[in-house]
């Protein structure tokens, strides 16, 4: 009898272990953006959020909460409670932020993968003032005036600074650094010209190009990005073999049930698969992806070995 009634309770524990999923979700839900408002980080995740509202029926809400190069957001997603509530933006930022900083606070094991949301290429950016039309005038002016040209970056071992340090290795030029708490304010600067050249994620600043606020003059994919077809390539402009994309998906803390994590990675796939969210991603600098959690799991771990050795390279390493 005894045995019976556990027997009982295990199966309605499973009932409504498995209803509470079928109805998920039952509350708001928060996308953290480790970044500040208007980057790359931020307009995905609100173009996201927006949709994901709209086929869920309940709020989606995005919470920035930039700094220390993204590790502040993800060390707070990573902390949250495991209940399907909570996920974060993560980028190739977070993918190496473990091996480049000793108090990252997190690591690669703290995280429920739900999807690579896009590939983004990203554009190497000079402010229209500078007399630079190509990546040969930038690495010439650069001999001349070594030291004297800052690019812009939210550092922290984002997408953009190791590909600048990536360039700027390979064609042996000296631009200084300028660090700011979030990409939003350093395209602000960089409009501005207080800072003459950054890379950035094409997400983001394809309007600023196209309105010639910014001068692209190269992209950091081995192919031409669409968009902006008559930029050429790093490789193309002397820089043989450079590639160097960002990328965004979402993530969320460890031990997020399974069912959920598919739930919402399948939801997020049939969103990114429309044809009109694959046309405003693109049209924003992106290219759709919408993988499965364990495809994710797979590449994001394999972007950190990768992007790793770069920026022992490079002198970032600080542990």
């Amino acid at each position: 009898m005894k045995a019976s009634i556990r027997v009982l309770l295990g199966i309605l524990a499973l009932a409504m272990g498995w209803s509470a999923q079928a109805q998920y979700p039952t509350k708001s839900v928060k996308l953290i953006a480790s970044y500040s408002p208007g980057g790359a980080t931020d307009v995905l995740a609100r173009l996201l959020a927006t949709e994901l509202s709209r086929r869920w029926g309940t709020n989606v809400i995005v919470e920035n909460r930039a700094g220390a190069g993204g590790r502040i957001g993800t060390r707070t997603c990573t902390s949250s409670a495991n209940d399907g509530y909570t996920f974060c933006m993560v980028s190739p930022a977070q993918a190496i932020a473990p091996t480049l900083y000793k108090d990252a606070g997190y690591d690669l094991n703290n995280l429920s993968y739900v999807t690579q949301v896009a590939n983004i290429p990203n554009l190497l950016l000079v402010h229209p003032s500078l007399p630079v039309r190509s990546v040969f005038d930038l690495i010439r002016l650069s001999k001349r005036h070594p030291g004297t040209l800052n690019y812009a970056s939210s550092g922290g071992g984002s997408s953009a600074q190791l590909a600048m340090e990536l360039l700027k290795q390979q064609a042996n030029i000296d631009i200084v650094l300028v660090t700011y708490k979030g990409t939003g304010a350093a395209i602000v600067d960089q409009i501005a010209g207080r800072v003459e050249v950054a890379f950035n994620a094409a997400v983001g600043v394809v309007s600023y190009v196209n309105n010639g606020k910014l001068r692209a003059i190269a992209v950091s994919t081995l192919e031409r990005f669409p968009v902006l077809p008559k930029v050429p390539t790093l490789d193309e402009s002397g820089i043989r073999g450079f590639e160097g994309s960002s990328w965004q998906g979402i993530a969320g803390p460890t031990g997020i049930p399974a069912d959920i994590v598919k739930r919402v990675s399948a939801d997020l796939a049939a969103i990114l698969h429309t044809p009109s969210m694959r046309d405003k991603i693109l049209g924003l600098g992106g290219v759709v992806v919408g993988s499965t959690p364990a495809k994710f799991d797979t590449f994001f771990k394999s972007e950190a070995v990768k992007w790793s050795g770069v920026a022992k390279k490079a002198g970032l390493l600080q542990n």
